[in-house]
């Protein structure tokens, strides 16, 4: 059973590290956002790849435009946050009543 438990443990880990680098790609795009950065940097390109389709997800489903701001990356955060609190912290008890 220490192997199963050991799988639940590796998952939960590259799971929590997944969200925390997102989390980071996110926060980029939002103070990308208030910016004007060059389009055709390579890394921008990137981060706006990464997080538009999320936010435009996000932005199509919930009316979150207050005052002109675009509360959709605050959305993802606070999905990130529950996810890494719910998901992984269980994975991670699971791993320990499992071994």
């Amino acid at each position: 059973m220490f192997i199963l438990a050991n799988f639940f443990e590796a998952v939960a880990v590259v799971f929590n590290l997944v969200l925390t680098a997102y989390f980071w790609i996110v926060i980029a795009g939002a103070v990308l956002s208030w910016v004007n950065p060059d389009p055709y940097n390579p890394i921008v390109r990137f981060i706006n790849n990464v997080t538009e389709p999320v936010f435009y997800q996000i932005r199509k489903r919930l009316p979150v435009f207050f005052g002109g701001m675009d509360l959709s990356p605050l959305v993802v955060i606070l999905a990130i946050k529950f996810l890494q609190i719910f998901v992984v912290n269980n994975l991670f008890q699971l791993a320990q009543r499992i071994s």
